[in-house]
């Protein structure tokens, strides 16, 4: 693997790991789930601003039209795939967007190929496979439970996040970073009719700040910068590990015990993110 690949590998397990703490702090914070979304991508919103504000003084205007059709296509795609997100989780079992949600690198090598023309390599789709099954045996007790409408909701998030990551590496030489700010001040302007903003306490508020910058703000700031610098396909697979590392934070604070096969599916996950680094790391890259 190049010094390249293992910065944005580095930079994209950081993002994943930002990501999963969405389970720890939604079970701190008592307010609703639109209320919750708004303040999330407001402050996410003014966290990368500040950033973009201070990298691109004066050079703002011609980066937003380096970025191009990709980038306001990215930015609404991020918001919409957070607001189907949501109510998938609301109309359908957790197991259910678990399953369709490591369906994504599946989805994305398929756009890859079709819009950039990157032939993934077989150890990297061998690992997705294996991601996929891991995630599969997480939530295969949940699954037996039935299903609802709102996997359709699930599989158009699955779908636009698999975009998001084909466009971002699609501009390679761009610095996507306002367009996933963008994307999360038009989720809290999405949901703003739904939600309760100012029905929050000081304490509440505190919480919505922290939430919004270290997972959202962060986790979308750190995917714009690494997903340029690997393969679509791998940038997806490296986003799994939100689902086992999202157990682990909520066993740790809450002890609230995983099932075993819970355990054995997230073992699976980790075991085939981490697989998929050998063999760049010892320059084997076999096209599928």
């Amino acid at each position: 693997m190049t010094r390249k690949s293992w910065l944005g590998t580095i930079v994209l397990v950081a993002s994943a790991t930002a990501y999963s703490t969405a389970g720890f702090f939604t079970r701190l914070i008592p307010v609703d789930a639109w209320t919750l979304l708004f303040w999330r991508g407001l402050f996410a919103g003014v966290f990368i601003s500040a950033i973009v504000a201070v990298r691109y003084r004066g050079r703002l205007a011609r980066t937003i039209r380096a970025m191009g059709w990709e980038g306001a296509v990215v930015a609404l795609c991020s918001a919409v795939a957070t607001v189907c997100f949501l109510n998938a989780m609301r109309l359908t079992a957790v197991a259910d967007v678990m399953v369709i949600d490591a369906a994504i690198p599946f989805v994305t090598a398929a756009l890859a190929w079709a819009i950039l023309r990157e032939r993934e390599s077989i150890w990297t789709l061998a690992a997705t496979m294996a991601a996929f099954a891991g995630m599969a045996i997480m939530a295969g007790p949940a699954i037996a439970q039935g299903r609802a409408l709102g996997d359709a909701l699930a599989f158009a998030m699955a779908a636009l996040m698999a975009l998001v990551i084909v466009l971002i590496r699609r501009k390679q030489g761009v610095d996507m970073t306002p367009a996933v700010c963008a994307s999360a001040f038009l989720c809290s302007l999405i949901v703003a009719p739904f939600a309760a903003p100012l029905a929050v306490d000081a304490r509440a508020f505190g919480l919505l700040a922290l939430f919004g910058v270290s997972q959202f703000g962060l986790g979308l700031l750190l995917l714009a910068i690494g997903t340029p610098m690997v393969s679509a396909t791998r940038g997806a697979l490296i986003g799994t590990l939100q689902t086992p590392l999202a157990t682990l934070w909520v066993w740790l604070a809450f002890a609230e015990a995983p099932a075993p096969l819970t355990l054995v599916g997230g073992a699976i996950v980790l075991a085939a993110v981490l697989a998929d680094m050998l063999p760049y790391s010892r320059g084997r890259d076999a096209p599928a």
